[in-house]
């Protein structure tokens, strides 16, 4: 009998609350509609969610801007009377009261809309877990004040920005968005119900987690709808034959959680904490899904194959042995970032192998060793110089003095010599001492400034070493410059924000068109893409054209690899896409015996690049400008080779003036490079 005790003077206060008209005249004033805090929602080129960036998923959407039989839905199940009632719906306290009197206490409430919006405000003021009478009569005061300042649109408005559908997701729009993938303003009939549904209790009504449940609310919302004559016979059976469907991966276009964190710093650097936190900023980046999702996919399979190599004795990711102490984690990290050479738009990017180990991002924020990587830089101003791509440099043992008097004695990766070899071969095969003596004859200073010309922003030694990649880079500026090569010769820095807008979706940023800066001669870049396609052809990144790739693709590309094989890398390209990998650890070790870009990086981007054409086009292939001269020359020393098609000759390509005779080419062997 406590229980009836308690019901029945609740429900004398309950109606003594109901009954008296004005008691909160007074304090109308302080009574309003607050905007909660709303998040900033990132998404990717597409219009497809990426992320929110916030305390609260929640987003305001205004009540013109949604179909009728979305606020309907939400009327008809938790406030019938909604439009009849001053903020306390006395009818249903009555109602209430009997039914908890006949079917035991808490079978039935009597919060209206207008009540619960309160609650969910001022929770300062209104806690709801609280059943006591003070809180009621607190609520029902507010609930009072809030009816007389504000319309029932705009009460109803706000109700559907404050809900909670579960999973830290608030507002109708949110709930549209993770659900069903769209936004509110496009839900259909059955999907509106479907979301009416959660008030009562998002956990046991969850679509994802009880779909028959869910079903079977959705229906009792449907017929609630019919009773009250907001929909019709033939509406109702139409939404209830259809099937309950929700999106996967809770309406997230692709996994990106280092775009998200670069996008998020990017803002905090431009409008502060605060309004990015609460500010309710959209903004649209540069990343396509669907490469994003490959790259996801490549790096991760790749990772994990490095890791099942026979031999391979460092802690593996997932295993207790693998667990982070610090953000600087035990096991093999990786990176791949993939940009549009022609815009300098970010498609993809992976910054670490698992964010929540490590949000540290690699690709942006770090810096290592290029290795062979770098190489191309010294080439590229080498050609400028009207070095030849026939010309031939010594491969020989080289001793070099430091400045504290001792000597550097650089091998080459295999530990062999070569002798003289041309400068297409010593690039293509990434032979170290034939790049040193070229770089130290052409100035460590100019390749230092073709590098910077080309994006480059870290320190660069001029150091002899720095040829074969011993200065540390950025891994997003390494990759963004061979952008200079894909475009024969045009640059366009990295980007990843092309629009901002705030709270009431006017611009705060557009980002500017693409305005690509021409860095090389489209001559020397296109000498340069047709020596790195060499790389991949038959030099050191064959690992790059694994099977899958499109038959009519020819990417160009190089690999790198540092000391003690700590570093691996490898950065391919076409004309519309720039993509390169790393693969090392956060305290740099050698990965394995024989580990190599060739070996270990370029096949991940073998199996990004196969997946990116299935949703690219393929380009057409890179012709040569005007000013360029075709030859056919040996292969062996770049002297004239008669024109036949076999691999003991190759075209090659010369600035108009500088192709060989069969004269220039006996004056030249005379004069071979000795640096």
């Amino acid at each position: 009998m406590r229980g009836v005790e308690r019901l029945l003077a609740l429900s004398t206060v309950w109606l003594v609350a109901a009954s008296t008209v004005g008691a909160a005249q007074g304090r109308d004033t302080a009574v309003t509609i607050v905007r909660p805090p709303l998040a900033t929602v990132v998404y990717d080129r597409q219009g497809g969610l990426l992320a929110e960036i916030g305390p609260q998923a929640r987003s305001w959407v205004r009540i013109i801007d949604l179909p009728p039989h979305l606020g309907q839905a939400f009327v008809a199940t938790e406030d019938r009377r909604f439009y009849q009632h001053d903020g306390v719906d006395v009818i249903g306290v009555v109602g209430a009261i009997r039914d908890n009197l006949l079917r035991g206490f808490g079978s039935r409430g009597a919060s209206t809309i207008t009540q619960q919006l309160v609650g969910t405000m001022f929770p300062d003021i209104v806690d709801r877990r609280e059943i006591t009478i003070s809180r009621k009569l607190r609520e029902a005061e507010l609930a009072r004040a809030l009816e007389r300042r504000h319309t029932k649109a705009e009460i109803l408005e706000a109700y559907l920005n404050y809900i909670n559908f579960g999973h830290g997701w608030y507002g109708i729009e949110a709930a549209a968005r993770h659900y069903f993938g769209k936004p509110a303003a496009e839900l259909t009939l059955a999907q509106t119900a479907t979301l009416a549904a959660l008030p009562k209790s998002p956990v046991d009504y969850d679509p994802r987690a009880h779909p028959d449940r869910a079903l079977q609310r959705r229906n009792v919302v449907l017929r609630l709808m019919r009773s009250q004559r907001y929909i019709t016979e033939a509406q109702l059976r139409a939404a209830m034959l259809q099937p309950l469907r929700v999106v996967p991966d809770d309406g997230f276009s692709v996994r990106a959680p280092y775009v998200v964190e670069w996008v998020r710093q990017w803002l905090v650097d431009r409008y502060g904490l605060s309004t990015v936190n609460s500010g309710g900023l959209t903004v649209m980046t540069t990343i396509d899904p669907a490469l994003q999702e490959a790259a996801n996919r490549a790096l991760a399979l790749g990772l994990a194959q490095v890791e099942s190599m026979p031999g391979y004795r460092w802690p593996r990711y997932g295993t207790p042995q693998a667990r982070p102490g610090t953000a600087r984690t035990p096991y093999l990290q990786g990176l791949l970032v993939a940009l549009d050479p022609r815009s300098g738009d970010v498609l993809a990017l992976i910054g670490g192998r698992d964010f929540r180990d490590s949000e540290f991002d690699r690709a942006a924020q770090g810096s290592r060793q290029a290795g062979s990587a770098f190489k191309p830089f010294v080439y590229a101003t080498a050609l400028a110089q009207g070095v030849l791509p026939t010309t031939t440099i010594s491969d020989a043992p080289l001793s070099l003095p430091k400045g504290d008097g001792t000597r550097w004695t650089p091998e080459n990766a295999d530990g062999s010599w070569s002798g003289p070899v041309t400068l297409r071969t010593a690039l293509s095969r990434s032979i170290n001492i034939p790049t040193i003596r070229l770089a130290l004859g052409i100035g460590l200073d100019s390749v230092i400034a073709t590098a910077r010309r080309l994006g480059l922003t870290t320190e660069i030694p001029p150091f002899a070493a720095t040829a074969i990649g011993a200065a540390d880079v950025r891994p997003l500026e390494l990759i963004g410059a061979y952008g200079a090569f894909a475009t024969l010769g045009a640059y366009a820095p990295p980007r990843i924000v092309t629009l901002v807008q705030d709270a009431a979706g006017l611009p705060i940023y557009e980002a500017p068109p693409p305005s690509p800066v021409q860095v090389l001669d489209s001559r020397i870049a296109f000498q340069m893409v047709n020596i790195l396609q060499d790389v991949v052809n038959r030099g050191t990144g064959t690992a790059a054209r694994r099977a899958g790739l499109p038959d009519n693709l020819a990417p160009a590309g190089k690999t790198g690899t540092t000391n003690d094989n700590a570093d691996v890398w490898f950065v391919g390209f076409t004309p519309n896409l720039v993509a390169g990998v790393w693969l090392g650890f956060d305290r740099p070790q050698t990965i394995a015996r024989g580990a190599f870009g060739g070996t270990l990086a370029a096949p991940i981007w073998s199996l990004f690049a196969r997946e990116a054409y299935r949703h690219l086009p393929v380009p057409d292939p890179w012709q040569p400008p005007p000013g360029l001269v075709a030859v056919r020359v040996r292969r062996s020393d770049g002297a004239l080779a008669p024109n036949d098609s076999t691999d003991a000759s190759y075209t090659e390509y010369f600035l108009e003036g500088t192709e060989p005779s069969a004269r220039a080419i006996a004056q030249r062997l005379l004069r071979r490079f000795r640096w």
